[in-house]
């Protein structure tokens, strides 16, 4: 296809990424940095050089998080703010979650988390009314609920950080160490993936099917802290005692929280198909998204998964390299990892390659999500190796 004249001169006259930039931008780079070298003077005593390296790369990585997707700019600021608040209300004392008002019942991680998933929840009922009631101001409510049961999600496992190491030294380390901390990491990344494509196609219908799968984590979290008391902060085995833990496990929920908003939407195209198949006229046929934007949004949410799984797995093979002495030992995580890899890789390549669209490849995401979960869950229930420190 030929390219115009106007269309070049159009192309030229577009301004470049650094002149876009505002006073706001500026100004929230600098906030962030500031903020970063704040952070680093007051804990550099627990930092080791890896870590202050995985901090300025976090730093820099959510500047551009916030250029790019002004919404997260507002998250990140309360997030910062509740978190300072704790940090403060606690001192050096954590007995004061028992006493402290605003401990106890709202910014202690327990309490958080308990309105984190509270909000979750009442978020996926109101996605649903907004979209068979077809109500706009109901489906803000509901993108309002995610965002803060996210800031309250994302303030308690900063604040679970800060109160491992008021239990001791020896205990202190980041909180995506057991299975009850990574599904609220699951959740916070689920979230935010689906928020951002909201906000990008401008429409709220997906927000129940997201929801969900979160809503899913939930009652996981729910049960396991309840039945199985998984909540209370444990010291770190051996084996995770490494800033590798730091990057590794927050890639692989990203891949994990993509995989699941893919699988979910999958399950929406496949009601939509059928509807449009069998009842054209009917509700299911006039409120669910176009099969047109649930096929883009999951290609999108697969490949970018698949691109933070592919980091992820990389990673986690230089852990093993240090921890074991090998790269690879074809242990059972390690291997359904490979799986959970090849995959997507041939949904990707057929997507790309061969042009699959439409309900073969909405099913295969929807089985995709099954055979990630077995990889993620069902190898440490049923097999037994090298990872299986994640039991329930």
């Amino acid at each position: 296809m030929a390219v115009t004249r106007e269309a070049m001169l159009d192309q030229w006259e577009q301004p470049s990424f650094w002149r876009r930039l505002t006073v706001r931008d500026g100004l929230w780079a600098l906030l962030l940095a500031v903020g970063s070298i704040q952070i680093g003077w007051l804990y550099h005593s627990y930092m080791d050089g890896y870590e202050v390296a995985i901090q300025a790369g976090s730093t820099l990585g959510l500047i551009a998080w916030g250029l790019c997707w002004k919404p997260v700019r507002l998250f990140a600021l309360a997030v910062a703010a509740l978190a300072a608040l704790a940090l403060w209300r606690y001192g050096a004392d954590y007995a004061l979650r028992h006493s402290d008002f605003w401990l106890k019942y709202f910014l202690e991680s327990q309490a958080a988390f308990m309105w984190m998933s509270a909000l979750y929840v009442l978020a996926t009922v109101a996605y649903f009314a907004a979209l068979l009631g077809r109500s706009d101001f109901i489906g803000k409510t509901a993108t309002a609920l995610t965002w803060t049961a996210t800031v309250m999600g994302l303030t308690g496992l900063l604040v679970r950080w800060r109160e491992s190491y008021l239990l001791g030294a020896d205990i202190g380390h980041i909180p995506v160490s057991n299975l009850y901390e990574v599904f609220i990491l699951f959740a916070l990344v689920t979230a935010l993936l689906y928020l951002f494509y909201e906000d990008r196609s401008r429409t709220r219908a997906m927000g129940g099917f997201a929801l969900l799968a979160i809503s899913g984590a939930v009652a996981f979290l729910l049960w396991y802290a309840f039945d199985r008391e998984a909540h209370h902060i444990q010291p770190l085995i051996p084996a995770l005692q490494s800033y590798w833990m730091k990057i590794h496990v927050p890639a692989n929920f990203i891949g994990y929280g993509a995989f699941a908003l893919a699988a979910m939407l999958g399950v929406a195209y496949l009601l939509r198909f059928g509807a449009e198949a069998r009842w054209p006229d009917g509700l299911l046929a006039r409120v669910l998204p176009p099969l047109e934007l649930l096929d883009d949004v999951m290609y999108k949410a697969i490949a970018l998964g698949f691109a933070a799984f592919t980091i992820a797995t990389i990673l986690g093979a230089l852990w093993a390299a240090e921890a074991w002495g090998g790269y690879w030992s074809w242990d059972p995580k390690e291997t359904w990892a490979l799986i959970v890899w090849l995959n997507y890789a041939a949904w990707l390549h057929l997507r790309l390659t061969k042009g699959w669209r439409g309900t073969p490849m909405a099913w295969w995401a929807v089985v995709g999500l099954l055979v990630t979960l077995f990889a993620f869950l069902g190898v440490n229930m049923f097999l037994s190796g090298l990872h299986s420190y994640g039991t329930l």
